[in-house]
């Protein structure tokens, strides 16, 4: 949590102190093994922080951050569905819709298949798919 708020206020970072406190939190853990849980987790971090400001320099990180998931935390989907819709977000900012899309997509399904329609994640899940069907002018697929 160091790395996202404020101890003091609470407030989450953002802007040039966002993106500091990721290539910090990048740099600190970076030496440790590949499969380190801490390390992997930093380079979401790092991925999350230039997503904001620099999304062409956020792809390739949240890329290698959803491949070490998948490779060392294959069990964790929640973990992996996250990493997935950070980058289909990260393609949306790059107006890369279609792809995006279909990363959403699959997303939403498996949010309805483990969480139900109802749930919070599944909404916002949802939300996001709604949000590819609006760039690519797909109004019948968003009902």
């Amino acid at each position: 949590a160091k790395w996202w708020k404020c101890f003091d206020c609470g407030q989450e970072f953002h802007g040039a102190v966002r993106l500091t406190l990721g290539w910090a939190c990048w740099k600190t853990y970076v030496g440790r093994p590949g499969a380190d849980g801490v390390r992997t987790t930093a380079m979401g971090v790092l991925g999350d922080s230039l997503r904001a400001s620099r999304p062409e320099e956020a792809l390739p990180v949240l890329e290698a951050y959803l491949a070490l998931l998948r490779h060392y935390c294959s069990r964790s989907e929640d973990a992996i569905l996250v990493a997935q819709s950070n980058l289909a977000s990260c393609l949306g900012d790059l107006g890369r819709h279609d792809e995006a899309l279909v990363l959403h997509r699959g997303i939403y399904a498996r949010r309805v298949a483990t969480l139900g329609i109802s749930h919070e994640d599944t909404i916002l899940c949802g939300t996001n798919l709604a949000i590819s069907l609006n760039k690519l002018e797909l109004w019948d697929d968003s009902k």
